[in-house]
């Protein structure tokens, strides 16, 4: 099944539609798929770098998803062959242990334990092209290439995925992490899973909306639970899988950085110990790990009421001053959010309605109204020409001194605060400034729509 799974991709990357934008790149690169795939992932590489993501021309994303998984198809066919050459090889040694008196009895290496660096080099390949280049035109295909290594995984080296989900570390996220959350002063209003018709009637106050028992029905639940750092690496591959983690507080510090590891790095560095330093902490934010990882996407369900027909806009500072409204959506935008305590979102204001659910653990959050924006002190067009107008200044839960100081009018907005426990939602109008804090390991997920 493998090979021919690799025979056929292979055939696919040698023929690409008269429409396909790869035709773009030069003839002269394009002759080089699918044998000298590296030079030609170091040529599309250099050219994600030379322009803003948005403005990257498709040739050189699609080239880059290509090379990239011609190269993590010849690393597949070599390991296999390797394998295959051991196993050879044993049974030549074992056949010659089995005729001489005085041969050691011990079973010969086959060359399985430890031999699946490949996979590894193969997996981080292809996660590349679909992290740097988004995997334009092979989502599927690179999504096969990876179920395909995962059942040939669970077929030849069940051992190392038992042993990972045996082993006591693996069981829970430490309970250490927890940490204790403000007093709730300014309550959101909360109700238990209203009616669709109840729903749409509470948008057009164009307030928050606690929601509890809404999530009863999703497996991550339950059955295929999410808070098992056992099952996630099951689901990634053995923790294999590549994921974007930004390294700090909070995005708007002046020491917070971004990269790339595997799944099981970031279990380890950073969810399975207590880390003191605000500074070290590491957050899969925002990221559409869905895409990524559809086997994850079968486990949660988008709430019935991002399909909802939201009301106009009560507020003209909902979608920022001049700013055109944001593309009208076919299907809400899914983001998760995962992380140890401590870590922080800003206080900003998103484009569209937001259902925040929340898997795992619990999160502070605190939101203000749009007419509070002139009290907010919401930032500019920075160095580099970013627009951060959609971010305050204003560090939500500093010092009062510092912030009285700095920001006189921040205390006299107002505010209303929850906490968000394991098993609710949070629906956040569009253009509701909020702030979130994690309090323990926390694993949510964002619905966006409009």
């Amino acid at each position: 099944m493998m090979q021919h799974l690799l025979q056929q991709t292979t055939s696919s990357l040698s023929t690409h539609d008269s429409s396909d934008p790869i035709h773009d790149c030069p003839a002269s690169v394009l002759s080089l798929l699918p044998s000298h795939p590296d030079p030609l992932i170091a040529l599309a590489h250099s050219k994600l770098h030379t322009f803003p993501f948005d403005s990257v021309p498709t040739c050189w994303r699609r080239l880059y998803t290509d090379a990239s998984i011609a190269k993590a198809v010849a690393l597949i066919a070599n390991g296999l062959a390797d394998l295959r050459g051991c196993d050879d090889a044993s049974r030549v040694e074992s056949q010659k242990r089995k005729r001489s008196p005085d041969a050691d009895t011990r079973p010969g290496r086959s060359g399985m334990s430890g031999g699946h660096h490949w996979v590894d080099h193969a997996v981080k390949v292809l996660d590349m092209a679909a992290i740097m280049a988004g995997a334009v035109g092979r989502v599927d295909m690179i999504d096969g290439l990876l179920s395909a290594l995962q059942s040939y995984l669970d077929d030849t080296a069940p051992s190392l995925l038992k042993r990972q989900r045996l082993q006591k570390k693996w069981d829970a996220f430490p309970v250490a992490q927890h940490k204790e959350g403000p007093s709730v002063q300014y309550p959101i209003q909360s109700v238990i899973a209203p009616s669709m018709q109840a729903f749409e009637t509470h948008m057009k106050t164009a307030q928050p909306l606690a929601i509890k028992d809404a999530l009863t029905h999703w497996p991550a639940m339950h059955e295929r639970p999410w808070s098992s750092p056992a099952y996630l690496l099951g689901k990634t591959l053995g923790g294999r899988r590549l994921i974007p983690v930004e390294v700090g507080r909070a995005y708007t510090d002046a020491n917070w950085g971004q990269t790339i590891i595997t799944f099981k790095e970031f279990l380890d560095r950073y969810m399975m110990s207590n880390i003191a330093d605000p500074s070290k902490l590491g957050y899969l934010a925002q990221h559409d790990l869905f895409a990524q990882i559809p086997s994850l996407r079968s486990d949660i369900a988008i709430p019935d009421y991002c399909y909802t027909l939201p009301p106009p806009l009560k507020h003209p500072s909902s979608n920022g001053e001049g700013k055109p409204p944001p593309p009208q959506l076919d299907e809400p935008l899914l983001n998760a959010w995962f992380g140890p305590a401590g870590t922080v979102s800003p206080l900003h204001t998103d484009p569209y309605h937001n259902i925040l659910c929340q898997a795992v653990g619990k999160k502070y959050i605190r939101l203000y109204s749009p007419d509070q924006t002139d009290k907010l002190y919401p930032k500019g067009v920075e160095n580099g020409g970013v627009d951060m107008s959609n971010t305050s200044e204003v560090d939500a839960e500093a010092a009062s001194e510092q912030v009285d100081a700095d920001y006189p009018l921040f205390r006299q907005a107002e505010y209303v605060e929850t906490i968000l426990a394991e098993g609710e939602c949070l629906y956040i109008p569009v253009g509701w400034w909020h702030y979130v804090r994690s309090l323990s390991v926390s694993f949510s997920v964002s619905f966006w729509w409009n």
